[in-house]
């Protein structure tokens, strides 16, 4: 489970960024956090990942094994002469334990028949599964993403999506994804936090979709 109560972040304590944030993801939930450019949902993530401190209040979280994947132009010079295969070999080693086969992480990316490419030589769609799977890897009981699907391709966005469903129904595999895509959201999640000027509300998914058709610009209190 992950709780977080009474959340605030400023930055240089000037002003807050993120405004009492309150919510619980409990084993098996799927989160999507929703809400325009520069509203603070990567903030938000961050803050989850430890990467930074908040100004005040807490977050407690007992998953045990977290995996996170940002947003694919932040993960690799795609242009470093090295193969799929070696690229999920790589963590693994560091990893040690506890890792998945590497084969068995491909095939459920449909990744196989591309092991030996050169990841400079994969498309946007292709290189952000890479990264996903090297994220599975690592049996995790909560994955966390970043916009899995800005600037891929349609064919790869599609399949990145029916796997998160997959791991999360099948498998109860806990999920936090920053989304832009509101039809995806809707559709795979179990719950959405919607943020607008630092301020967050949790809402069903039909909820929101009904509310969203109602208000053109999805401005909502949930």
């Amino acid at each position: 489970m992950l709780k977080i109560d009474h959340l605030y972040f400023s930055y240089n304590n000037v002003k807050n960024l993120l405004t009492d944030i309150n919510f619980t993801l409990n084993d098996g939930e799927y989160i999507s956090i929703i809400g325009s450019n520069g509203s603070g949902k990567s903030t938000l993530i961050r803050l989850i990942l430890k990467l930074i401190e908040p100004t005040d209040g807490t977050i407690n979280n007992t998953f045990k094994n977290m995996a996170y994947v940002p947003q694919r132009f932040n993960q690799l010079n795609i242009h470093f002469p090295i193969t799929v295969r070696e690229v999920l070999a790589s963590y693994k080693k560091v990893r040690h334990n506890g890792c998945q086969d590497i084969s068995e992480v491909l095939n459920l990316l449909n990744l196989k028949e591309k092991e030996q490419t050169l990841i400079g030589q994969l498309s946007g769609g292709q290189c952000q599964k890479v990264f996903i799977a090297r994220a599975l890897l690592g049996n995790p009981d909560l994955l966390v993403l970043d916009e899995p699907s800005n600037g891929i391709d349609v064919k790869s966005r599609d399949e990145i999506y029916e796997l998160l469903a997959n791991l999360n129904k099948s498998k109860k595999m806990s999920i936090i994804c920053v989304e832009h895509n509101l039809q995806a959201a809707v559709k795979n999640s179990t719950l959405l936090y919607h943020i607008k000027k630092g301020h967050g509300h949790m809402c069903l998914p039909e909820r929101y979709a009904q509310e969203y058709i109602k208000n053109d610009l999805g401005d909502i209190k949930c």
